[in-house]
């Protein structure tokens, strides 16, 4: 097989890898009724069954990203894929709530190397011309995971138990171990690196008090002190780790958890700074539309799963326009020509016309059609598909072969950082501009605190009381509190867009040193 193509057919590999993350993050929420039901298990429990799988996701990416550097990429891929599959079936088959815990506490870890490792193989294997269309493969991966999840996970809980929708990764996580296996070459840093043993403490310390402080103010609200309490310990522990970092490199012997210096790079810096507001709006609009589609609109789990897909349809497109627009055209004598459209260029109008498909579904109302919500959430996911590639080619082309480990884990970390704080954040935002609407008059305290508490809470007490006037408040509420947050997104894309134009730099930086040449991948990495 040519070099070139089985490239890609390892890029393949991660993809599906990638995949399988990204659908356990969509079927967990479809089945914590049932599991409530089930497991007998209070709020304060499912809370937990979600958290625990974020909580140590955040703690290892880092030290994941140097394992991947000192041992081989290729190794932690897939010692990472054998425990996603084997704490998936643990999660299926828990029998108390302790348990299904515990397993998505070990899910969190097979996730935490999966997605730095499937990052850095990218500067290793791709040259710079052929980065963008891989790196727009991976993210058409995670994307299209969001419908995908629900409609799966849909069909599962109507016709099985609440283990098998975790019993979805098995299958695919097979697939991915056999293409990772025979298609996807080794890479580790010539120079193995020292484990830092220090920063590897203090890192994951701080990025798991920071992402629970943001995820308890998200539930208990931004007045709850030990949220804040703890937010403000993490950010203490992150800036220790900072200096320990630097104190590590200025030592010498080997080398720290993360290179600082690659935040004096703008490609990097920007890049990494624009990944993470994708994510900061991305996973604050999946966090809403289900409820729109579901609680608002009356669509089952399977149908809200459906109407999500315009937008892994416009994100296509948007890849797929932009992977052309900046392609560097090869010249007659085998040098590269210039891109039609520069990278900084892509980077703002991609996040300008997110920025309008979000405007636009602000203008959603109670009586507004189905196809309105389609053509908004397509415009925002062509926006998407044009930013997020040139943002993530910009933050990894200074990645070398060396510490493509550790440079993506430090993406990965930032964004899942960035991730939580935009689903506190935006989920406050959509509470207060859905309570604020409330009026409630007359209603017991009980059923009164149900309906403040969600909108899935307000339209289970108006069907039970047969209220037609309270089920219209309630939603009418949500979708005031919904168009708050789609113009805080808006607002979000713009100051993206905004900050793409002024500081992005308008071609990729090479990587700090020279990297393996692509087309040598295979021979010199051991394929």
């Amino acid at each position: 097989m040519a070099t070139s193509t089985r490239r890609w057919w390892a890029m393949a590999a991660i993809a599906v890898s990638v995949l399988v993350v990204g659908l356990d993050l969509t079927v967990l929420s479809l089945a914590l009724p049932t599991i409530a039901a089930d497991l007998h298990a209070t709020t304060g429990d499912l809370q937990w069954i979600a958290d625990s799988y974020a909580l140590v996701l955040a703690a290892l990416i880092l030290p994941a990203g140097l394992l991947g550097d000192r041992y081989g990429r290729k190794k932690i891929l897939l010692g990472a894929l054998v425990l996603f599959v084997a704490s998936s079936v643990w999660c299926a088959y828990a029998g108390s709530v302790g348990d299904l815990i515990a397993a998505r506490a070990v899910l969190g870890i097979g996730a935490a190397a999966v997605l730095p490792m499937a990052i850095s193989v990218i500067p290793v294997m791709f040259a710079e011309q052929e980065r963008q269309k891989a790196i727009s493969a991976m993210a058409a991966a995670m994307m299209i995971s969001y419908p995908i999840g629900p409609i799966l996970g849909g069909f599962l809980l109507d016709h099985f138990w609440w283990g098998s929708v975790f019993l979805i990764n098995v299958p695919i996580v097979a697939i991915a171990l056999v293409a990772v296996t025979f298609l996807l070459p080794e890479s580790r840093a010539a120079r193995r690196p020292s484990l830092d043993i220090g920063g590897i403490v203090i890192s994951s310390g701080g990025l798991a008090a920071l992402t629970y402080g943001f995820i308890k103010a998200g539930e208990d609200g931004w007045t709850d002190a030990a949220a804040l309490a703890t937010i403000a310990a993490g950010a203490l522990v992150l800036a220790a780790f900072v200096g320990w970092e630097r104190f590590a490199a200025r030592r010498g012997g080997g080398q720290p958890l993360v290179d600082l210096p690659l935040f004096r790079l703008a490609g990097f810096r920007w890049g990494t700074i624009l990944m993470t507001m994708v994510s900061f709006v991305m996973f604050g609009l999946l966090f809403t539309t289900p409820q729109y589609f579901q609680d608002v609109r009356g669509a089952s789990p399977l149908g809200s799963g459906v109407r999500l897909l315009p937008l892994i349809g416009g994100m296509l497109v948007g890849m797929a326009a932009g992977a052309r627009l900046s392609s560097e055209p090869k010249r007659p004598d085998g040098t590269l020509g210039r891109a039609p459209v520069s990278a900084k260029a892509m980077t703002t109008v991609g996040f300008a016309v997110m920025a309008v498909g979000l405007a636009i579904g602000a203008f959603t109302g109670l009586e507004s059609p189905m196809g309105f919500a389609a053509l908004w959430i397509a415009v925002t996911g062509f926006g998407l598909g044009l930013a997020m590639p040139s943002a993530m080619n910009a933050a990894i082309s200074p990645l070398t072969g060396e510490r493509s480990g550790s440079g993506s884990a430090l993406i990965s970390a930032v964004r899942q950082v960035g991730a939580t704080i935009g689903v506190a954040v935006l989920g406050t935002v959509l509470s207060n501009g859905y309570t604020s609407r409330l009026t409630l008059t007359g209603l017991p305290s009980a059923a009164a605190s149900a309906v403040r508490g969600s909108v899935a809470g307000g339209v289970v007490v108006a069907e039970k009381l047969g209220s037609v006037p309270l089920l219209d408040e309630v939603r009418t509420a949500f979708i005031h509190g919904m168009d708050i947050m789609l113009w805080t997104c808006a607002g979000i894309g713009l100051a993206s867009a905004l900050l793409a134009l002024a500081f992005l730099p308008r071609r990729s930086a090479p990587p700090q040193q020279p990297a393996m040449p692509a087309e040598r991948d295979e021979a010199q990495l051991g394929a």
